[in-house]
């Protein structure tokens, strides 16, 4: 539909507005935590798929939940170090990081520029 092409997906942006409501309705400490995290996944992962990101962060609310309720203190939550944490639960989602698409680039430029002579000796290379 055209309308979500200039906009983005509706149920993306409903999903994002869902998961703000989540993390605003945690106890004190885990909101400033979760908040904490969100920011640093939001410059850290560099996702390029709306759903993928959207995901990380109910995610990301389901964990921070779990604890509220459970009364996990948040240090528990995210362990010794905050940011190993991060980029860890970030690793679940690579699939969708802009870098990927570009490691995918290169390969297939090096592989093209292979069958366009660039092979074996194709250099002047011994």
């Amino acid at each position: 539909m055209w309308v979500e092409k200039i906009l983005g997906d509706f149920g993306d942006k409903r999903r994002w507005r869902e998961y703000k409501n989540r993390v605003k309705a945690l106890p004190p400490g885990y909101r400033a935590a979760a908040e904490a995290v969100e920011r640093y996944l939001m410059y850290a992962g560099a996702l390029t798929r709306g759903d993928a990101l959207v995901s990380m962060y109910e995610d990301l609310a389901d964990l921070f939940e779990r604890g509220a309720a459970d009364g996990t203190p948040v240090r528990a939550i995210v362990g010794g170090d905050p940011v190993e944490f991060a980029e860890d639960f970030l690793r679940n989602y690579s699939d969708a990081q802009w870098i990927n698409k570009e490691r995918q680039r290169l390969n297939a430029a090096i592989e093209e520029a292979e069958r366009e002579g660039g092979g074996s000796n194709g250099g002047g290379r011994p």
